[in-house]
């Protein structure tokens, strides 16, 4: 079915007030971390898809915390928050938005937030079966699945005729009853009208002193209205999220959903489909290979034909095509252009920008800095703060000394210079192009164009002709001799 065809008329109401006891957790469970996101994120990105009026999430505990989660995904205009002071049940909390469609005729298809994997085609079939029941539509219709292990849930009591009759919850089951493993989801579409004429009938006559939702479906039948059925076959995508346990195989369905797509829609190739952890949001071009255990994170967009040695961990990052990650990398907040070659065990932060055909090795550090088209560090050297130009070598062991103790300040390398190993470049500090600093130099001045530098502290030895052969010997060997 197309989601398209059913926007008008729609509002969402979504509950995400409570806090999820069985989550042993300070957290309020729909703010519990789904494939790198709250799971109540991924119940908002569905109800969007259907393209609603409006969106209502009812909040409660840690409710800025909520409220603040989903504004970094969805635009303050689409949702409306309403807060319910007091959690008194699933009724109470639907209550609460009643000033919202006072003299509205609408459509309403509530969500629970803790059903992170429903998806916009089934409840646009169920909005559908809603609609169009017995030519007129429903006044309220519910969301089931078949179980082969109802215990827990309410059971679906169908009439003679097949047509529904009430919701029993497992307390309150018959022996005859408790065999039924038809089961509500607590996923319903309303008739708005009818929905807050029948809440207006709940009471709390129960242990909890509760108003729960799933007694307005009887009410409804015993007014003479219609409540129809729309059974669903997937038991793992109408799931709700209880317990830490169901959490973690939550993830693991996300998980092999993720990994599916990217590999039958975007032909992205993974040597081990279960050694690896993919964000929801991740982003993977064609012919790019994945080895085991690698983590990808964010809003990471990841191009054609790399590889992504085992080890690594990616975050929040935007990398080009025929990029070669080796092992063990942290690559976090970084962009990294085409044909670079990153590792092993490289660590890439705040805002590292490498340009085509970088080559970064073994323990070298990158923090905000820009590294122009085919430069080289290729050992052992941190580069902080730095921008370096096209074609310059960095030599083992240098480190760009960019913090003085209160502040932090820049270092600027330009085009086809080599440093020598273990120089250390006292920031704020330039090196001109076609520069060299011999090993263990310590710059403390600018370094002026076609220079020689040596010496702690590195002074001038030389002016040097682009011809001259022998630099890249004093920049590895540290050799004063005049050349």
């Amino acid at each position: 079915m197309e989601v398209s065809h059913i926007q008008s008329n729609l509002n969402i109401l979504i509950l995400a007030a409570g806090l999820g006891t069985r989550m042993r957790s300070k957290v309020a469970k729909v703010l519990h971390r789904l494939g790198g996101r709250p799971m109540i994120n991924y119940v908002c990105q569905t109800a969007m898809a259907l393209m609603p009026e409006k969106i209502y999430v009812v909040i409660g505990y840690q409710g800025e915390e909520v409220k603040g989660a989903i504004l970094k995904e969805l635009d303050e205009s689409l949702v409306e928050f309403i807060w319910q002071e007091e959690q008194l049940g699933t009724g109470h909390a639907v209550n609460t938005a009643r000033k919202f469609f006072e003299g509205k005729d609408t459509t309403i298809l509530v969500l629970s937030g803790d059903v992170p994997l429903i998806r916009p085609t089934t409840l646009a079939a169920l909005i559908q079966k809603h609609r169009t029941h017995r030519g007129k539509g429903a006044a309220c219709t519910i969301l089931t699945v078949k179980l082969d292990d109802p215990t827990g849930y309410g059971r679906i009591v169908r009439d003679e005729t097949g047509l529904f009759s009430r919701i029993v919850e497992q307390r309150d089951a018959s022996e005859e009853e408790k065999q039924i493993k038809e089961i509500n989801t607590g996923i319903y579409c309303f008739n708005s009208t009818k929905l807050f004429e029948a809440l207006s009938k709940v009471g709390n006559e129960n242990a909890q002193k509760e108003y729960y939702l799933t007694d307005v479906p009887h009410i409804l039948i015993e007014a003479g209205e219609s409540v129809a059925l729309y059974q669903h076959n997937d038991p793992k995508e109408v799931a709700g999220v209880n317990n830490r346990m169901e959490l973690a195989e939550m993830e693991r369905i996300l998980q092999r959903r993720i990994i599916k797509r990217l590999m039958l829609d975007c032909g992205v190739t993974f040597i081990d489909p279960n050694a690896v952890y993919i964000n929801d949001e991740v982003l993977i071009g064609q012919d790019t290979i994945v080895y085991p255990n690698v983590i990808i994170e964010g809003k990471t967009e990841i191009g054609e034909g790399c590889i992504i040695r085992s080890g690594t961990r990616i975050s929040n990052s935007k990398i080009g095509k025929d990029v070669e990650i080796l092992d063990n990398c942290l690559i976090v907040d970084s962009e990294i252009a085409d044909g670079c070659v990153i590792g092993p065990m490289a660590h890439l932060r705040g805002k590292a920008k490498l340009k085509q055909k970088v080559k970064i090795g073994n323990f070298v550090e990158v923090k905000n800095t820009t590294i122009g088209e085919g430069s080289k560090a290729s050992h052992l050297t941190y580069l902080g703060d730095a921008t370096i130009g096209t074609n310059t070598n960095i030599g083992a062991g240098t480190i760009t000394c960019n913090y003085d103790g209160k502040q932090k300040h820049p270092t600027h390398i330009g085009d086809n210079v080599k440093i020598g190993s273990d120089t250390m470049l006292v920031a704020p500090v330039k090196v001109g192009d076609n520069a060299v600093t011999g090993a263990g130099s310590v710059v403390i001045e600018d370094v002026p164009p076609n220079s020689l530098v040596v010496g702690v502290p590195a002074k001038v030895k030389k002016i040097l002709k682009q011809e001259e052969s022998n630099a890249e010997e004093l920049v590895e060997t540290g050799s004063k001799k005049e050349v």
